[in-house]
């Protein structure tokens, strides 16, 4: 029989607050008592819903740095370069924009966020797309012709090492830059055994082991204006930084030219200063376009890479050794530690078989060899 008390409420129904009275209340709770209880923790602030902390919805900031770092790789071309040479300075160390590939993913996984690890699909496919051929070994046996490029450095304290080494590598032409006159007659002494047709042509030189001809100076700008043009020729010629040659083969007439482009310097006011050497890329770019022979091969520091718009001039005549048929990118400077290749092997009319950079010498850059057939 159900029990009715003073409140008109059935003992067995749930009250007004919407707890069952047979339920266990509050130690002090009396028969009548008729206010709230509550048989657990009360919630004050709002519940975190698995909507709100979802995979897709983590690493937001993230998948937008993954987004602009994948589309400033794609459009690097478009950078400008009016303010500080900036797209030049971007393009020299393009390559190392793929380290923050693997860093945005630590963070990805580490969020546990799958919208900033598809975000980093396109910087992934981008980078690869840019230089993922480097990745792979593309040099084949054979070859009829060994060409070796090196700035031995004008401070390099080991002349005669450097000299030998150079001699040890098997090149059939060697082109020497930076060649300080204080050593010149030690190259001489050193590589005249192996190669005996040399020219020197101010701070450039070629050492072959076939004949040479029809060598001449080729204007890389380095003293340009009105008060370079007025100094005499064999001012001129002592500090010359560029030539081109005849190589006699057995397949005929190969056109060799040897450049050492200006330097170039970065500071944080007037970011990359490149005045100097992009006229001379202009320069070199030129003499190859109105070169004859349809075999030629370009040899040199050039101060800068091949992916850099400077020397569209050059490259879009002709093709990088390393980038056809060589294994990895080729680093060549500094020497202790390489993070740019700036000495270039470049052909047109024969075919790089292989292409690899020798060990280091006293110099701060690092040879660079090719191996080309026709």
């Amino acid at each position: 029989m159900t029990q009715v008390d003073s409140a008109g409420t059935a003992q067995g129904d749930v009250d007004s607050a919407g707890t069952a009275q047979g339920d266990a209340g509050p130690p002090d709770a009396g028969p009548g008592d008729t206010g709230p209880r509550h048989t657990g923790p009360r919630h004050t602030g709002p519940r975190r819903t698995g909507a709100r902390t979802g995979p897709w919805k983590r690493g937001r900031v993230l998948a937008v740095v993954a987004l602009l770092l994948g589309l400033f790789m794609l459009l690097h071309a478009s950078i400008p370069n009016r303010v500080g040479n900036l797209g030049s300075l971007v393009e020299t160390f393009l390559p190392w924009f793929g380290l923050f590939i693997p860093v945005l993913l630590a963070g990805a996984l580490l969020r546990r966020s799958v919208l900033a690890v598809v975000a980093l699909l396109l910087p992934a496919v981008v980078w690869l797309n840019l230089f993922g051929g480097l990745l792979t070994d593309k040099s084949h046996p054979g070859g009829e012709l060994t060409v070796v490029s090196h700035n031995v450095g004008a401070d390099n304290p080991d002349a005669v090492g450097t000299a030998r080494a150079l001699a040890a590598s098997g090149a059939d032409v060697l082109a020497l830059e930076e060649l300080d006159p204080g050593a010149l007659g030690t190259y001489e002494k050193e590589l005249a055994a192996a190669y005996p047709h040399h020219t020197v042509l101010g701070t450039v030189g070629v050492w072959s082991k076939l004949p040479l001809s029809d060598t001449r100076t080729v204007d890389v700008k380095m003293d340009a204006g009105p008060l370079g043009d007025a100094k005499p020729a064999d001012v001129k010629l002592e500090y010359n930084r560029g030539l081109r040659t005849t190589v006699a083969t057995d397949h005929g007439p190969l056109a060799v030219y040897v450049a050492h482009l200006g330097s170039v310097r970065v500071n944080p006011r007037a970011g990359l200063s490149s005045g100097q050497r992009d006229a001379g890329a202009q320069a070199l770019g030129r003499a190859v376009a109105a070169e004859r022979n349809e075999r030629v091969v370009l040899l040199g520091d050039l101060n800068g890479t091949v992916d850099d718009r400077a020397y569209k001039g050059v490259t879009s005549r002709m093709r990088s050794a390393q980038e056809a048929a060589g294994d990895g990118f080729g680093f060549s400077w500094p020497a202790t530690f390489p993070v740019v290749r700036i000495d270039q092997i470049l052909v047109r009319g024969v075919e790089p078989e292989s292409s690899w950079v020798l060990p280091a010498t006293g110099s701060d850059h690092l040879p660079v060899a090719a191996r080309i057939s026709w």
